[in-house]
């Protein structure tokens, strides 16, 4: 059986080339990338799976299972960087990839798979990219979601969406939770993970400060996690809440992913953290206001979607990272005590699955 058809019809059980994916690189989409992972499993068992990955997402590979390895190469955003995509398209040849899936639009993350000399590259239309893709998929603008997008990929040419993709993975050894616990010197009791960051200022909670008071008063113990850009956000919420709450922001995304996997619940904005502590299987409050959870909630589903109820705003949802007009009601109405007492109910209702 050629690869052409191959890539367009059944799985041939005989065929171990291995595949690469090109994945979009922000955090939470990366995490969302697990399900190509598990179509592409599915599909083809006895093929390798690898995804490249920037040092910063990075960490995340070593949680997913399917994986074989993560190819961390760094590429810069705003330029095309030909030296850095010549030497990406060297590590690329060697590693004899039979199929490459490029999940971007874009025309310079189809350059090094195309450079390589990989026999199947797969991707929608878009930027002009004839010549770098050889297996053109058409109707991106159709599919709902972002996950339809990427996911259809994995699936042959035209083949319908599934009711439900697998949702994606990420696991994590209960020792290595120890050991982190220990690390850190925290407790082996239930905590909170508050997690205030993420891309656009649209999209942030402004109460976490309140609500962490208020969790500390009923006796949790609240962990802030995040990247370096939240350590101001960290320090107002450690003023909120006094000596209950830990900062746990910093560099490493490893860290992150260990927060959320120890903590009790997570309560996070629409962000990378959100994903990775559902994939995870930690109990997750999402708090959305100006985008849709339809749209970007994670496919494993959260405890709680907390979104304001009080009024019905014209402007909502609209995608923007930037408040506009309304005076950011979407979360602004969104109380730090209906935040704090649906955490207690999660808390609860994990507690008692966990008992039975």
């Amino acid at each position: 059986m050629n690869s052409d058809s191959q890539f367009s019809g059944a799985a041939d059980p005989g065929d171990t080339r291995p595949i690469l994916i090109v994945p979009y690189m922000w955090i939470g989409d990366f995490v969302r990338n697990h399900t190509v992972v598990r179509v592409l499993k599915e599909r083809w068992p006895n093929r390798p799976v690898d995804l490249l990955t920037t040092s910063l997402c990075a960490p995340l590979v070593d949680y997913m299972p399917g994986v074989r390895q993560g190819i961390v190469w760094d590429l810069p955003r705003g330029r095309l960087a030909v030296g850095r995509q010549l030497g990406l398209a060297k590590l690329l040849r060697e590693r004899n990839y039979g199929t490459a899936l490029v999940l971007p639009r874009t025309w310079k993350a189809a350059i090094a798979p195309a450079l390589a000399g990989i026999p199947e590259r797969v991707g929608f239309v878009g930027e002009f990219r004839f010549g770098l893709l050889n297996r053109w998929r058409w109707g991106e603008k159709k599919l709902p979601r972002f996950i339809d997008k990427n996911a259809a990929l994995a699936q042959p040419d035209g083949a319908p969406l599934p009711p439900e993709w697998p949702v994606p993975q990420l696991q994590v050894l209960p020792e290595d939770i120890t050991r982190w616990r220990q690390a850190n010197g925290l407790s082996a009791g239930a905590a909170v993970a508050l997690a205030p960051g993420s891309v656009g200022v649209s999209k942030r909670w402004t109460y976490y400060p309140e609500a962490a008071r208020l969790l500390v008063e009923r006796g949790l113990e609240v962990w802030v996690v995040g990247g370096p850009a939240e350590k101001g956000l960290a320090q107002e919420i450690l003023a909120a809440g006094g000596p209950g709450v830990r900062d746990l922001t910093g560099n490493d995304l490893r860290n992150g992913v260990l927060a959320m996997a120890a903590a009790g619940v997570a309560i996070s904005n629409d962000s990378g953290l959100m994903h990775i502590a559902a994939a995870l299987g930690t109990p997750t409050m999402g708090i959305f206001g100006p985008t849709s959870p339809y749209l970007w909630a994670p496919l494993n589903g959260l405890a709680a979607t907390v979104v304001q109820d009080k009024s019905v705003l014209s402007c909502q949802p609209c995608q923007s990272t930037i408040c506009r007009m309304n005076d950011h009601r979407c979360m602004r109405d969104i109380a730090a005590v209906e935040v704090v007492g649906i955490a207690e109910r999660v808390l609860r209702e994990a507690g008692a699955k966990a008992g039975t």
